[in-house]
């Protein structure tokens, strides 16, 4: 064993460490004490925070949830990470990236280590360097021409690659390690430095004096003496050192590692070759799956391809170390694949020994991809007649969804503020109004897929249609909101769409009750997986990435639920709002009984709707009148807190609080008042700081309604009406799957008509587009033919 550490600069080497040394022998024991005080360190001007871990090693995690906790991290680079395409020099570039990643990681107290291949690529680049000068200098003095073009190369003997790259990649490291004031150790070793126990011993307590004053060992095969692999040569639960992939798993469990990330040239596993057609990323990867897989080839460089990986990755799996294989080459995702692995992400394969007790959410997608499809193809009386039934059970089982939601109630109790309880609370006024509006729209259901929106005769005996079909797959993700889950599902369910239902944790046994209720109402006519609930412990983000999965994204929820969502689909339409900020103008016509009765009701029915009155704009000319003084009685005996926007704070001597922005969703019961001169300075005021949601205008002017009605570029502009009566269930929907400010597909309220979209079935008899040429024997006709009527019934 070969072990060297390389210093930065002049400066004493005990000195220059002391900052960075983590304290005492209690990190021997791969914990860092609840006590620990956490601190700030900075690079690059970028702020670091060390987190106190804490993890005791024996057995490896469960959830990729969890491996934010891996105190001890091995990343094994593969020779297609640290080398370049043409696999002579290394690419600088991702290593820059992947050493950036590590520093981070290292900085949060972390203890990393890394096994890198590189050397014989870098020396292969060095040595042909030398080769090529030489031959042109004697070439140069036999001849008298440069014959450079014509030189061949000899082939190079990898263990002399080795010896010549070694030093050089370790200095790159070393360079590259110093920018973040991190300190680098190379360690080269064999096979008998494993099997050796006296060599095994000395390789474990350096390495662990490394890690204990904050020193990242960089670990690689010394293949500059390395004899040849032996094939089968694996001793009875012990690992041999073929490659750097059994090298990166023996050391992991040797050093009672928590976390292993193997980076490769593919995104991780998958259940046959990359590339060909039917190949899937296997996101979890139990032992005993892989009868399950098709190897592939090995890649490009390197000794050992993706079987080799699996096979270490399991020995640690077993040894109690979790494995990760995942992609550190594509250029979108390497600037952040280790810290997203640690995070939790999903990225990759996670190898795991817990299998869990449903399916995955990759399999629910495609229960749900073809329940949704059987669904389509069922008579519309017979969908209609699943939505029936859910809503008798939502009257039947009315003790049992009660029950379930009182303990989501009592555990959310301190737990969750007031507008979110009242949310999460189910009664049964609620139930029968859910009840009633299923029954809305099974009715509305019975002509929605298939409905003929268009013909057209192209050509004599060429007919075209338009006809509505489902839109696919749809993920529904809701906070707080167990009513929620059946009025989406019976949208659902109407549109013939296949349904992924992720739910607050909060509203976890409402969610489970309704759900079961659902399948139920499913299992009469065979569907029962067309609607699936996510109960994994899958994130938001990762669930938002499986573009091949989802048709369509809706949030129902926060504001801040909702810009995370629209942040982070990738692929992924989303339909929503990310924030209700909605207004209310008093025209200097309006009526004195109407506006206090408005202004209280789209306040105060529900203060935490997204449809509820955010910004009371008032016109000047009722300022200091009995309309005004009204409107702040009432406000105050409601304990409205009034902010004042600049406008109206200019006119009073002593103002609440002046508004901290005029594009504020409170989501309670506060309320920011305005000033404005003119039915057009409210207008311009409302597309400058609103949110395109739902605004309104009170006035006995017909023609200032008018106007305003016309030119305020909302989603729902009304005259003398709630901004409550935003909502699905009020405009006859049924119910609807969310509010969209969107200006494709679907505006406003999203019922039953906003969950399709249309495709074009054309019928012929031996119709060819060449017929229809300069000289040929047919003409176009494009006749519009009648639509059959639509049942309203």
């Amino acid at each position: 064993m070969l072990s060297q550490v390389y210093r930065s600069g002049s400066q004493p080497f005990n000195q220059r460490l002391l900052p960075w040394v983590r304290s005492t022998a209690a990190s021997r024991s791969n914990r860092v004490q609840p006590s620990a005080v956490s601190h700030v360190r900075s690079w690059s001007n970028i702020p670091f925070i060390t987190v106190p871990l804490s993890r005791t090693h024996g057995k490896s995690f469960a959830h990729r949830s969890e491996l934010k906790h891996a105190k001890r991290i091995v990343v094994k680079l593969g020779s297609a990470v640290v080398t370049r395409g043409d696999e002579c020099g290394l690419a600088l570039g991702r290593l820059a990236s992947i050493v950036e990643q590590v520093s981070v990681l290292q900085n949060q107290g972390r203890e990393m280590m890394l096994v890198t291949s590189g050397a014989v690529a870098f020396g292969k680049q060095r040595l042909r360097h030398e080769i090529l000068l030489s031959q042109s200098v004697r070439q140069a003095l036999h001849s008298g021409q440069n014959q450079l073009k014509e030189m061949a190369i000899p082939v190079l003997e990898a263990r002399a690659c080795a010896a010549a790259g070694q030093s050089g990649l370790m200095a790159l490291y070393e360079a590259m390690f110093t920018q973040y004031s991190i300190c680098a150790a190379q360690i080269l070793v064999t096979n008998l430095d494993f099997h050796d126990e006296q060599k095994r011993r000395n390789l474990n307590g350096t390495l662990h004096e490394l890690l204990r004053m904050n020193i990242v060992p960089i670990v690689n095969t010394n293949d500059a003496v390395v004899p040849p692999a032996e094939p089968n040569s694996d001793l009875q639960g012990v690992i041999s050192v073929k490659d750097n992939d059994s090298l990166a798993a023996r050391l992991a469990v040797e050093m009672k590692t928590d976390l292993l990330i193997v980076l490769s040239d593919v995104e991780g596993l998958f259940d046959s070759p990359p590339g060909s057609d039917d190949a899937k990323l296997i996101d979890i990867f139990y032992p005993g799956d892989q009868q399950s897989v098709t190897f592939g080839t090995k890649s490009r460089v390197g000794m050992g391809g993706m079987e080799a990986k699996v096979k270490a990755a399991l020995w640690a799996l077993q040894g109690g170390t979790s494995v990760v294989i995942a992609n550190g080459t594509h250029p979108k995702v390497s600037g952040h694949v280790i810290t997203d692995i640690v995070e939790g992400k999903k990225v990759g394969t996670f190898f795991s020994e817990v299998k869990p007790a449903g399916p995955t959410v990759e399999q629910q997608g495609e229960m749900a991809r073809s329940g949704g499809r059987m669904l389509a193809t069922l008579e519309p009386e017979q969908r209609a007649e699943i939505i029936h039934h859910l809503a008798d059970l939502l009257t039947d089982q009315r003790d049992e969804i009660l029950s379930a939601n009182k303990k989501d109630l009592e555990e959310a109790q301190g737990r969750l503020a007031a507008p979110l309880l009242k949310r999460l609370s189910l009664s049964t006024s609620k139930l029968n109004s859910l009840a009633i509006g299923l029954r809305q729209i099974a009715a509305s259901s019975q002509d929605s897929v298939g409905r003929v929106l268009r013909r057209t005769r192209i050509a004599k005996n060429l007919e075209l249609e338009q006809v509505t079909v489902p839109i696919g797959v749809l993920l529904v993700i809701f906070e707080s909101r167990p009513d929620c889950l059946p009025q989406v599902a019976a949208l659902a369910i109407a549109s013939g769409n296949g349904l992924l239902l992720k739910g607050g944790k909060e509203a976890s046994h409402s969610n489970r009750i309704l759900h079961l209720l659902t399948q139920e109402a499913l299992s009469i006519h065979g569907v029962k997986e067309a609607v699936q609930l996510v109960n994994t412990r899958e994130e938001v983000e990762d669930l938002c990435r499986l573009d091949k999965m989802i048709d369509l994204i809706i949030p129902r929820g926060s504001s801040q639920l909702v810009r995370d969502i629209q942040k982070a689909a990738k692929g992924v339409p989303v339909m929503g709002h990310s924030e209700g900020i909605c207004h209310l103008y008093v025209d200097s016509e309006a009526s004195v009984d109407k506006v206090t009765r408005l202004v209280r009701d789209s306040k105060c029915e529900y203060p935490a709707a997204c449809n509820a009155l955010e910004t009371l704009l008032i016109h000047r000319d009722l300022l200091r009148t009995p309309l005004f003084d009204q409107i702040i009685d009432m406000l105050r005996v409601e304990q409205v807190k009034i902010h004042a926007g600049p406008k109206f704070a200019s006119y009073l001597t002593f103002s609440p609080s002046e508004v901290k922005s005029l594009r504020t969703e409170y989501g309670d019961l506060e309320l920011c008042i305005e000033v404005v001169d003119s039915v057009q300075e409210a207008i311009d005021h409302i597309h400058k700081y609103g949110s395109s949601h739902t605004d309104v205008i009170v006035t006995e002017n017909e023609k200032t309604a008018e106007f305003f009605l016309q030119h305020v570029d909302s989603a729902c502009v009304f005259w003398n009406a709630s901004t409550r009566f935003s909502d699905g269930y009020r405009f006859g929907l049924g119910a609807e799957v969310g509010i969209s400010t969107s200006r494709i597909h679907a505006r406003g309220p999203v019922g039953l008509e906003g969950l399709l979209t249309t495709k074009w079935l054309l019928r012929g008899q031996d119709h060819v587009v060449s017929d229809f040429s300069e000289h040929g024997s047919l003409k176009y006709l494009h006749e519009s033919l009648p639509v059959p009527q639509r049942n309203t019934n």
